[in-house]
């Protein structure tokens, strides 16, 4: 479960390029061409009056498993065949052909749209019907989308689809987007905004001289990091997901971490959905796992919060936060987690949550002083590498 929902709020059009007769990037050229060959092989049955169909990998629980030596989940080879003549498929079938279609104009026009407004280019009554639509409603799209992806093997953003964007950056990066010099260390408070699509022929860094990267969890603790000018003074990338990290910020960090060769340390709550989240940034999403190889950052460390800090760093019983029958119920369900399953650390982290009885967000540092999380918390956990969780 992720900690928040994703929106699919409206978000405007943004150029990803010129127009139609610009020049492709190789990364347009290559999902166009898998697009084509999508079509192709639909025309190519059809020819010779077969039924058409299409193989698509199966998204879910059961055909996931995690890779030990590459730290990472994976999606399996088990698949589905939708079939045009099948009248349990072929809404379906269609569907994911429109979906198709509509990213393939996306593409050659050098434009980009929301996952709201790829479902409304898509929505139509059938003709020949009289009230029959391509989709009822948003959530048979958003599915279509990602059976797309698994299906040709293309990010979403390479499909020129995007999410509603989340997190923030700032710290020692410049880098252009779309052509414009962001320098990361003259952004105020509010940082530089993550986009949804943050690929390589959209965003290139052009010069570093940050030591590593600091994830936290929140905004508003984010913001404490930036007022407090932690970036500055650790020579380092602050970077936030607002909870749960979307696509867009969990693929830049991959990015810089391969890239620029930044170690990545995240700063998270003191809770199973803490723990859940480092997971998704180290080994990725069981919903996303096709994705992972792209997204999942396997060197990420957790330097905290963690249950011991309660005893290590003298708190007071004002920032405990009472376990509920949910946490506990999802504590040990991260515990069975083939990625967790046979890790002492973790397991030591996680029965002194269970026996502490409580949980902690990093908000409670601030409860000794308000920058006793920069200042003091932060610098003392990066020092001590025994304190880390892997």
């Amino acid at each position: 479960m992720a900690r928040k929902k994703s929106t699919t709020a409206d978000s405007a059009p943004t150029a990803a390029g010129g127009s139609k007769s610009a020049a492709r990037s190789e990364r347009d050229r290559t999902t166009a061409r898998k697009i084509e060959n999508l079509a192709d092989g639909v025309v190519s049955a059809a020819r010779k009056k077969g039924d058409p169909s299409l193989d698509i990998p199966i998204r879910s629980l059961s055909n996931v498993s995690f890779n030990a030596k590459r730290a990472i989940l994976e999606m399996g080879d088990a698949r589905q065949t939708r079939n045009l003549f099948n009248l349990n498929m072929a809404k379906k079938y269609m569907q994911t052909l429109l979906i198709a279609s509509a990213s393939k104009q996306l593409i050659d026009a050098g434009k980009t749209a929301s996952i709201r407004q790829l479902y409304y280019m898509s929505k139509h009554t059938i003709k020949g019907s009289k009230s029959e639509k391509t989709f009822d409603e948003q959530a048979e799209s958003d599915g279509i989308i990602e059976d797309l992806e698994v299906g040709i093997d293309a990010l979403r953003e390479e499909l020129h689809v995007f999410a509603d964007s989340r997190g923030a950056m700032v710290g020692e990066i410049t880098l252009t987007d779309a052509g414009d010099t962001i320098d990361c260390t003259r952004m105020g408070t509010g940082g530089y905004g993550i986009p949804s699509i943050v690929e390589p022929d959209i965003i290139q860094f052009k010069k570093c001289t940050a030591k590593f990267i600091l994830h936290v969890e929140k905004g508003t603790v984010w913001r404490r990091f930036v007022e407090d000018r932690f970036w500055e003074k650790h020579r380092c990338i602050l970077i936030h997901g607002g909870g749960q990290p979307p696509r867009g910020v969990r693929r830049l960090l991959r990015r810089m971490h391969d890239e620029l060769k930044l170690p990545v340390y995240c700063v998270l709550d003191n809770d199973p959905w803490g723990y859940y989240i480092y997971s998704v940034v180290k080994q990725g999403s069981i919903n996303l796992a096709y994705e992972s190889r792209r997204m999942a950052v396997p060197d990420a460390k957790f330097i905290g919060v963690s249950a011991f800090d309660y005893e290590r760093c003298g708190l007071s019983d004002d920032v405990q936060i009472e376990l509920d029958d949910q946490d506990r119920k999802r504590a040990k369900q991260i515990l069975e987690y083939p990625w967790f399953v046979g890790k002492k650390p973790w397991e030591k982290e996680i029965g002194k949550m269970l026996k502490n009885g409580f949980k902690m967000e990093v908000e409670a540092m601030i409860n000794k002083r308000l920058t006793y999380l920069t200042e003091e918390y932060v610098p003392m956990k990066l020092k001590d590498q025994k304190q880390w969780l892997d």
